[in-house]
C-alpha cells in the first residue's frame, strides 16, 4: 500500500501569538514624499479595513458587481488542511496600486475592467515566442485547482484557493533558450482604465507600468502558478484578471497581476518596489521571518479570516511561507539577508 508523506506545507498551522500593531508599506510612499498629495487615502484605508473586517460580508461583497465564470479545474493536495480566508474578504482587502492606494479602492475603482479581448505575450530569449488569447489563458493548459498561502510583506496574510496552471508549463512551450536566466512580467499600462496610472494623487506616484522579475529556476519551480481564478470562479479585476502570477514563498508584491508581457532575459530584471526603495524591497523578497522589514518585524503575521479585525488572530511566520521543502534548494549557498 502506497502511503502518502504530506508536505509540510499542506500542513495546517496552529501555534499562535497575541495581535499586535499592523502596519503599510504606505509609510514608505510617505517618507519618500512621492504620494504627500494622497495622504487623504489613509484615512479612508483606516475606513475601509475597519468595514471590511466588521464580520458583515453580504455588505462587503456589495463592491463586487463584475460577472465572472465558473472553471472547471483538476482538485490538488496544495494546502490541505489549511483554514480557509473567506472569500468577501479575498475579493474585496487588496493591494492594486493601480486602482488606488487604500484596501478597499482596487475592488471599487476596477468593476468595469475589461478582461476579453487579452492578449499575453511570451518573447525575449525564446524559440517560440507566443500571443495567448482570453480563451488561450482558460483552455489552452489544464487547469489546477491550488490551496495557497499567501504572505503579504505588511505581515499579513490569507489562505486562497486560486485556479491556474504551471507556469512551467507555458515556458516549455515558449521553450527557452540556454542563454535566458530571467523572467520578466509586465502589468497592463491602460491609465483609461486604471485611474492609478493616470493619477499620482490616485496611484502612489509608481512608475508605472509595474514589473516583476524572477530567476528561471523560480519561474519554472512547479509552485509557481499562472492563476486565471479564485474560488472556482474567473479572477476579479481586484484580484488581477484575467491572469495574474502567483508565487506563494514570496511576498505578495512579487505576485504581479494583470499580466500582458512575459519575457526572457540573461540580466536580472528591474522590479517595481525594489527600484522605488532598494533598501527596504529585494529583488528576491523571499518570506523570512529572520529579515525584519526595516520599520517592522517579519515575525509573525496578521492571519485574515473569519470575523472581525479584532478577532484576528497573530501567528508565527514560516520560513519561505511553509513551503521551505519544496524552494530552498534554489537558495543553497545564498545569503538570504543580503539577498533578501
Amino acid at each position: 500500500m502506497l502511503i502518502r508523506v504530506p508536505k509540510k506545507s499542506e500542513i495546517k498551522e496552529n501555534e499562535l501569538t497575541p495581535e499586535s500593531v499592523y502596519k503599510s508599506r504606505r509609510e514608505i510612499l510617505k517618507k519618500l514624499g512621492i504620494v504627500t498629495a494622497s495622504l487623504p487615502f489613509a484615512a479612508q484605508a483606516q475606513a475601509n479595513i475597519f468595514g471590511i473586517f466588521g464580520g458583515d460580508d453580504d455588505k462587503a461583497a456589495d463592491g463586487t458587481t463584475f460577472v465572472r465564470s465558473p472553471l472547471v479545474a483538476e482538485k490538488t493536495p496544495y494546502g490541505k488542511g489549511l483554514e480557509t480566508t473567506p472569500e468577501s474578504k479575498v475579493l474585496t482587502y487588496n493591494n492594486f496600486y493601480e486602482f488606488g492606494t487604500g484596501k478597499g479602492d482596487p475592488v471599487e475603482n476596477s468593476q468595469n475592467f475589461v478582461v476579453n479581448p487579452w492578449t499575453l505575450e511570451v518573447d525575449g530569449l525564446v524559440n517560440k515566442p507566443m500571443k495567448l488569447s482570453y480563451d488561450d489563458l482558460l483552455k489552452k493548459f489544464p487547469l489546477e485547482d491550488r490551496f495557497y498561502r499567501m504572505r503579504c510583506v505588511e505581515a499579513w496574510s490569507m489562505n486562497i484557493p486560486w485556479v491556474g496552471f504551471s507556469l512551467a508549463a507555458l515556458l516549455k512551450e515558449a521553450d527557452p533558450m540556454g542563454s535566458a536566466k530571467y523572467v520578466a512580467f509586465e502589468t497592463l499600462h491602460d491609465p483609461k482604465q486604471m485611474p492609478g496610472q493616470r493619477s499620482q494623487f490616485v496611484g502612489g506616484g509608481i512608475d508605472y507600468p509595474y514589473v516583476e522579475g524572477l530567476r528561471l529556476d523560480e519561474a519554472m519551480n512547479p509552485l509557481t502558478l499562472l492563476s486565471v481564478g479564485l474560488f472556482g470562479q474567473t479572477l476579479a479585476p481586484q484580484n488581477g484578471a484575467p491572469v495574474r502570477l502567483v508565487v506563494p514563498w514570496k511576498y505578495g508584491f512579487k505576485s504581479i497581476k494583470s499580466i500582458v508581457k512575459i519575457h526572457l532575459l540573461e540580466a536580472q530584471p528591474a522590479t517595481t518596489w525594489n527600484l522605488l526603495a532598494p533598501h527596504e524591497y529585494g529583488f528576491y523578497a523571499n518570506v523570512n521571518p529572520q529579515v525584519d522589514h526595516p520599520r517592522w518585524s517579519q515575525a509573525s503575521e496578521r492571519f485574515i479570516g473569519e470575523g472581525s479585525i479584532f478577532s484576528s488572530r497573530r501567528q508565527p511566520t514560516a520560513m519561505f511561507n511553509g513551503y521551505q521543502e519544496e524552494v530552498a534548494h534554489l537558495y543553497t549557498d545564498m545569503n538570504l539577508k543580503a539577498n533578501y
